[in-house]
């Protein structure tokens, strides 16, 4: 289904750009605790945290994932990310960047997602409008180096993606979606 245009969500965020949902992560619970030395904990057999689907809930993130309602994350209970900078990352450091690694939520092709840090958007991806608010920036961490590649910390910085909240209920899903914000902002 083609995402369609809200007429309320673009008076107050006229700016619209196609982008693509490339991929959506959900996970129920931590797997970079400790020590990156000591390595991430592994995934459970049959556990994918990949999702074709994810709902979100005003405030408090995806529902089902391990940041889902907590305290500790407020503005930041979703990560939003670019694509083509972790592609630019894997071409610097000469490997292909396991998406799922970066342990981010919602992976856009089409925008430069770090112009989002402080900015109200939203993305339709067929099913209304989702509202989020950036706040400050998925700043990487040492995990990155173990998990990701050697060199991804430093690598990653400046596009790690952009921590956020949703300000109202509503569904993702992977494919085609209309990205809206206040202002225009460049292609990925």
């Amino acid at each position: 289904m083609a995402p369609v245009l809200d007429p309320v969500a673009a008076d107050a965020l006229p700016s619209a750009r196609e982008v693509e949902v490339v991929l959506l992560l959900a996970s129920r619970r931590h797997r970079y605790e400790g020590r990156p030395r000591d390595g991430a904990t592994p995934a459970q057999p049959g556990e994918d945290e990949r999702r074709d689907r994810v709902e979100l809930r005003a405030g408090l993130g995806i529902v089902g994932d391990r940041y889902f309602a907590a305290r500790a994350h407020v503005h930041a209970t979703v990560t939003v990310i670019g694509v083509e900078g972790l592609e630019q990352v894997g071409r610097e450091l000469g490997i292909p960047i396991d998406l799922v690694a970066t342990r981010r939520n919602v992976f856009l092709r089409g925008v430069d997602v770090e112009a989002l840090r402080g900015e109200p958007f939203s993305l339709d991806t067929g099913d209304g409008p989702v509202l989020f608010r950036g706040y400050r920036p998925a700043n990487p961490c040492a995990w990155m180096d173990t998990e990701v590649a050697p060199g991804a910390f430093r690598a990653m910085r400046g596009r790690g993606g952009v921590r956020c909240d949703p300000e109202s209920d509503g569904v993702l899903t992977l494919g085609r979606a209309v990205l809206r914000t206040a202002r225009p902002v460049a292609a990925g």
